[in-house]
């Protein structure tokens, strides 16, 4: 697999109002290898950095800014081709789903919780420089082939998933914003893997889960489910429906890659 084994070439645009925290998150960086860190103090600072940097940025960032939430900043930056790709790690204390979520939402590779030590961050940025570097070790005849249906109702879920898969070599990709509509394309046609979010209207994803294994012709196909639900109870009921494996949101990109190459193998 192609992996950054190094983060000597990253990119670091760290959005920070705090002067303190933002020396001690530097050091963080600079004790893991970083040699290029770009310090701003708001989002649209963050923006014009983002600009100037040519290739290998990675964004860490504050939730709360003097001009927008980090939760802007993310949509800001996915909102923009020239910007959508690039990784974002949001740093922050917050606990409340309703806040959080819309970053989860949007592609965020990690969420770090302050307070936080060198290996959490470490881990996130392995995590964002994974999914700078897709990997090479996939038998690229069966990646071309492989159907993969996405069902999310979030857009910018769909957007993130579908640049995943497409750098993976996968380009047979159909997307549904629902169970329901999800329902109506797997009566239509044969699909390989099915990634799905739980929270979504008309038809959840543990129902989607439990059709296709009870009612499609299509039973066996492998469902991954990628989604923010932290409810136990919840969790516990889409596995019992038959999922085959559930992946938090924020996701790694190696997790997905790992769970799609175990979905070959299979």
């Amino acid at each position: 697999m192609a992996m950054t084994t190094s983060l000597v070439d990253l990119a670091i645009i760290l959005v920070e109002p705090s002067p303190m925290q933002a020396h001690l998150v530097s050091r963080m960086l600079e004790h893991q290898g970083v040699k290029k860190i770009t310090t701003v103090d708001t989002a649209g600072a963050a923006l014009l950095a983002l600009k100037r940097e040519s290739s290998n940025a990675i964004v860490i960032s504050s939730l709360y800014l003097p001009d927008l939430p980090g939760t802007e900043l993310v949509a800001a930056m996915r909102a923009d081709p020239d910007l959508e790709t690039v990784p974002f790690i949001l740093v922050s204390s917050e606990t409340r789903p309703q806040v959080l979520d819309p970053v989860r939402q949007s592609g965020a590779c990690s969420i770090v919780a302050k307070p936080f030590n060198e290996q959490q961050l470490s881990r996130a940025l392995y995590a964002a420089a994974d999914y700078l570097n897709p990997p090479e070790d996939l038998d690229v005849a069966e990646i071309e082939n492989l159907r993969v249906l996405v069902v999310d109702d979030s857009l910018a879920s769909r957007r993130h998933l579908r640049r995943l898969l497409t750098e993976l070599g996968i380009e047979r990709i159909t997307e549904a914003v629902n169970g329901k509509e999800a329902v109506s394309l797997l009566e239509q046609a044969m699909v390989d893997l099915v990634i799905t979010d739980y929270n979504m209207p008309e038809m959840d994803g543990r129902d989607l889960t439990e059709y296709i294994r009870t009612q499609s012709w299509q039973a066996e196909v492998p469902v991954l489910m990628v989604t923010s639900e932290q409810n136990m109870g919840r969790l516990a009921a889409v596995e019992r429906a038959g999922v085959s494996a559930i992946c938090d949101k924020p996701f790694e990109a190696g997790s997905i890659r790992r769970l799609i190459s175990e979905a070959l193998t299979r």
